[in-house]
């Protein structure tokens, strides 16, 4: 047997003919459903617009983290700064130049070498002295150095200050 041919169900109209108006008529239950379900999903928009108003804002999160860590036993200070500010917190102030130099020449040259012999992103940059050490990374759009005695844990510490 032959398969049959279906007739086509679209119907062509032609420019002078009007298009039929489609409307929906739905019963009071149904509107009011329909309306609880509009009011019910603004409440959650405005509830979530709420929270992004409590969320702490980009860097803001590291700034309270490295807030903590510099009380730990062993931090000298830290050293956090972006396009626009910089925070920096050591406990011999005579010595925040040459901290500062430090620091941004460590990142600078550890990101140089990575790119100069391919070797993939930076995650940070330790510099061990005799005494003490520090730890510069990048994170979002802030650069933050932590200074430290020898004998602190930066692993824990870079941890710490992402989480």
């Amino acid at each position: 047997m032959a398969p049959r041919k279906r007739k086509s169900s679209k119907v062509a109209l032609k420019e002078e003919e009007e298009k039929p108006e489609i409307t929906l008529d739905f019963s009071e239950e149904l509107e009011a459903k329909i309306k609880k379900a509009q009011e019910l999903a603004e409440a959650k928009r405005a509830e979530k617009k709420e929270l992004k108003k409590d969320k702490v804002p980009k860097g803001g999160k590291i700034k309270q983290n490295i807030d903590k860590i510099n009380t730990k036993e062993g931090v000298i200070g830290y050293i956090l700064r972006n396009a626009k500010s910089a925070s920096i917190d050591l406990k011999d102030p005579t010595k925040i130049i040459d901290f500062a130099v430090l620091s941004s020449s460590a990142l600078e040259a550890g990101e140089e070498l990575s790119n100069t012999f391919e070797l993939g992103d930076v995650k940070y940059v330790l510099v061990e002295g005799n005494t003490t050490k520090f730890l510069s990374f990048t994170a979002e759009e802030n650069r933050v150095s932590v200074f430290m005695e020898k004998n602190v844990d930066h692993n824990r510490v870079y941890k710490d200050l992402l989480s």
